[in-house]
């Protein structure tokens, strides 16, 4: 089996993020199978030049983040990963305390207690102590933070630089091969 990997876009700033990794997914001819939040699509046209529906055609499968009965919902259904890019505070809190009230947070729930890859690309700054409790309880779980924090050794021109940097970080722990950012060398 090729990689499955499942994208949540949930609504926080930084839809982009979500949306470059459906892109970059695509180019590598990975399988992916989108959950777009509500407020997802919202940011999608308040943040992008992008329309929702364009979003989800870059996906192989998209679901209805209120159908919470779809195959993604269950353990049987076999993923190698799942990313949420970006996630937001209330998602990440649905996850960390296994509050499953719609899809994209079951299939954060079935990913950690499948023992599968989690990554979320948390967006949310200043981060109080709740945050980071969160954060906490997520990755006691499984779940790998990986929030969209730039470095700059790679010198960076563009805002693609920035985001594609912050995908390759998510490639490296997918074992996804990539050549978005120069590695640092010493």
């Amino acid at each position: 089996m090729n990689k499955r990997i499942i994208v949540g876009i949930s609504g926080a700033s930084g839809v982009i993020y979500g949306i470059m990794l459906m892109s970059l997914l695509k180019e590598r001819k990975i399988e992916t199978h989108l959950i777009l939040s509500e407020a997802g699509e919202k940011n999608i046209e308040l943040e992008t030049p992008y329309t929702p529906n364009q979003v989800k055609a870059m996906a192989d499968y998209c679901y209805d983040n209120r159908d919470v009965g779809a195959a993604l919902a269950s353990g049987s259904f076999l993923t190698d990963a799942m990313v949420v890019a970006p996630c937001t505070i209330k998602t990440l809190s649905g996850i960390a305390n296994s509050y499953t009230n719609n899809l994209l947070v079951r299939a954060a729930d079935v990913t950690v207690k499948e023992k599968r890859k989690l990554v979320l690309v948390v967006r949310e700054t200043p981060l109080h102590k709740g945050h980071l409790r969160l954060m906490t309880m997520a990755a006691d779980m499984g779940a790998h933070i990986l929030p969209p924090v730039p470095s700059f050794y790679h010198q960076p021109k563009t805002i693609e630089d920035i985001i594609h940097q912050t995908i390759g970080k998510i490639f490296d722990y997918l074992h996804i091969e990539h050549h978005l950012f120069k590695r640092w060398q010493g």
